[in-house]
């Protein structure tokens, strides 16, 4: 296989699509004319992940994120995927075994014809967007293994431009607050979560013991523009770096009026899911927290990248609790954000995979095919 993959990287004619470099889309041509005997192969369990801490938001506490793991086989290959769902996304492991279910994959003999497949998928339901993720990711997975490349490498990124991920400090009492600062002290980053009426005792709290660098996450939760104007002109007295979705989505005339009078920027974070929902927020943010669970996977996030980047927009790669598998496919495209928070393997005691590695607060890519994991 690995002469034939050389073969096939030397002799077929490479293009171009929305910046990355690919060999052209045909699996038979590794084959030498012959065709496989049989078409992707879906498979799929759900998975429970543990937090170390209960998980506190502005207007929610959890301490499990129910998860599906699948994996696509093909030819000897395995790609992982994962769909994480939290309640507030509106999934569950029902509603994506429903969906999973109903895909057939087999149909597809050709692993590198994504474009078509990833379209199937995304019209099969409405919604599902978690699940549709998980097989985006499994594709993405599968396709860097019979390339034997990283995806960061496929699509032309320096792994060495990738951010310093921010570490999440959730809400909760001062002394379980110091705690996990002290836990996150190889971190340069961290992020507060923000929103309840306790906001700038979290700061307070955190500034007593370090000097760090912040952001700060308010989950929709302040409800007037003056105030959040006023905690903002606060915050960056604290050494706050940008404050992600301070106030309802719906708000957006409010928001817009924010970030233009905002002496940092503002972020979209609920305010958007996938490609469309740009548009809406083209001169009301300052930048899109862009996330593979509510986009539907690494392809749609590589082309939120490009549109927000071409409306002069800042990016941030974020992630949910996730296992290091979906973490891992997410950190692919951390080179070409301004800010990653990809630690939702980290808030996890029972990951059952090893992956992407944050060095001295830093995401690291490592050269393993795909998405860059191995089975722990």
């Amino acid at each position: 296989m690995k002469t034939n993959r050389r073969n096939f990287l030397k002799n077929t004619t490479l293009f171009t699509f929305g910046g990355m470099v690919l060999p052209q889309l045909s699996y038979s041509n590794m084959k030498k004319g012959s065709l496989p005997q049989k078409g992707l192969q879906l498979s799929f369990e759900p998975y429970n992940l543990q937090l170390k801490h209960v998980f506190t938001l502005a207007n929610s506490s959890r301490s499990t994120t129910p998860v599906m793991l699948i994996k696509i086989k093909f030819e000897g290959f395995t790609g992982y995927g994962e769909a994480s769902m939290p309640p507030y996304l509106g999934e569950t492991q029902e509603t994506a075994a429903k969906f999973l279910s109903r895909l057939n994959l087999k149909q597809f003999t050709d692993p590198f014809r994504l474009d078509e497949i990833l379209e199937y998928v995304d019209n099969s339901a409405t919604g599902n967007s978690a699940a549709k993720a998980s097989v985006d990711i499994a594709l993405h997975d599968l396709i860097g293994k019979i390339l034997g490349q990283p995806w960061h490498k496929i699509w032309g990124f320096s792994a060495e431009n990738s951010p310093a991920t921010s570490f999440t400090i959730g809400i909760d009492t001062n002394e379980v607050v110091k705690q996990k600062v002290h836990e996150a002290s190889d971190f340069s980053i961290l992020k507060v979560k923000l929103g309840r009426k306790n906001d700038k005792e979290m700061i307070e709290t955190i500034r007593s013991i370090s000097d760090v660098a912040l952001c700060v996450d308010v989950n929709q939760g302040w409800k007037d523009k003056q105030h959040a104007l006023d905690m903002v002109f606060w915050l960056k007295d604290k050494g706050i770096e940008f404050v992600e979705q301070p106030m309802p989505k719906e708000m957006l005339d409010d928001i817009a009026w924010l970030t233009e009078n905002s002496p940092l920027p503002i972020i979209a974070d609920e305010a958007l899911q996938r490609l469309s929902d740009i548009k809406a927020t083209i001169g009301a943010y300052s930048g899109i927290n862009i996330k593979l669970m509510k986009c539907t996977g690494m392809r749609e996030a590589h082309k939120m990248i490009n549109l927000a980047r071409a409306n002069q927009m800042k990016v941030m790669i974020g992630c949910m609790t996730e296992t290091s598998c979906a973490v891992s496919a997410a950190a692919q495209l951390s080179p070409k954000a301004d800010w990653a928070d990809l630690d939702g393997n980290l808030l996890i005691s029972n990951d059952p995979y090893s992956g992407m590695k944050v060095i001295n607060g830093k995401i690291t890519l490592n050269n393993l095919p795909g998405i860059g994991i191995n089975n722990s």
